[in-house]
């Protein structure tokens, strides 16, 4: 049976690929089909609250591998920059409560009106400059997700793993670390050199497939790995070669899947996480 396998020792649900369910129901489907941790969205979690929330997992026996998601940082001065830095020292809060070992940041595209692509990422440093140490008071590491050059202009202005590290490691290593995403970074010709380079910032390594064609809204391009074009196994074991040890989380956008029985999405990530991301 899948849930007597030792391989699913590292694996964890991202909230996301069971879009439809509460806390409660996925850290239920967790338990019954073996899958020991959970990748956690702060939307959710404020429907119950963080303290339930932490308890539920808890009581569960499960482990928390991230919370998702911090960042938005790239507004200009004013009330709107002002607002998402007091969010994310609230959602580093909120990590710490649920011993996320780290929250996940999209960082941000660009404001309205502006084709100032460098400001843009001026102000990612800038912010992560003031949130980094109070991240290290809370216990909780920071971790730069870049995302594929497609979300660059409403998403994120940091599109290879490479622009993260250059920015990661301005900053305590225990501070600010970075997310492997294969679906952001599969494409990249510098990915392995750059995974090599990433060592102990590697802070949450993520997986699912890229689809093709992707569909008209393509933050739902995500597929069940197998699905799509993505070799995992090289990838994984590189992550491995930088020394992490951590969580594999599962993170789909998925129209289709999110429509499926949530228990059905369990099963098959689980068999599909033995079959393509495994030895």
């Amino acid at each position: 049976m899948i849930n007597q396998d030792p391989r699913l020792a590292r694996l964890s649900l991202n909230q996301k690929t069971v879009n439809r369910c509460s806390v409660a129901e996925a850290v239920q489907g967790c338990t019954e089909v073996g899958i020991p941790a959970i990748g956690l969205w702060r939307e959710p979690v404020h429907e119950i609250g963080v303290a339930k929330t932490a308890k539920l997992v808890d009581d569960a026996g499960l482990r928390v591998s991230s919370l998702c998601r911090g960042g938005f940082f790239t507004g200009v001065e004013g009330a709107e920059r002002r607002g998402a830095m007091a969010d994310n020292r609230r959602a580093l809060d909120e990590a710490a409560e649920l011993g996320a070992p780290c929250l996940v940041l999209v960082v941000g595209g660009l404001p309205a009106g502006s084709r100032d692509l460098p400001g843009a990422r001026q102000r990612v440093v800038d912010a992560l400059a003031e949130l980094a140490p109070y991240a290290g008071e809370r216990g909780v590491r920071l971790a730069l997700e870049p995302l594929h050059p497609m979300y660059c202009a409403d998403r994120a202005v940091l599109s290879t793993l490479g622009q993260a590290l250059e920015i990661a490691e301005a900053f305590p290593v225990e501070q600010v670390g970075v997310v492997v995403d294969a679906f952001h970074v599969w494409w990249d010709p510098e990915l392995f050199t750059q995974i090599g380079r990433a060592a102990d910032r590697i802070a949450s390594f993520q997986v699912c497939d890229w689809l093709t064609p992707l569909p008209a809204d393509v933050l739902l391009g995500r597929g069940m790995m197998g699905d799509g074009h993505i070799d995992f196994r090289p990838l994984r074991a590189a992550v491995e070669r930088a020394g992490y040890r951590g969580d594999i989380e599962v993170e789909i956008f998925n129209a289709d899947v999110w429509a499926e029985e949530p228990h059905t999405v369990l099963h098959t990530m689980a068999e599909r996480y033995l079959g393509c991301v495994c030895d």
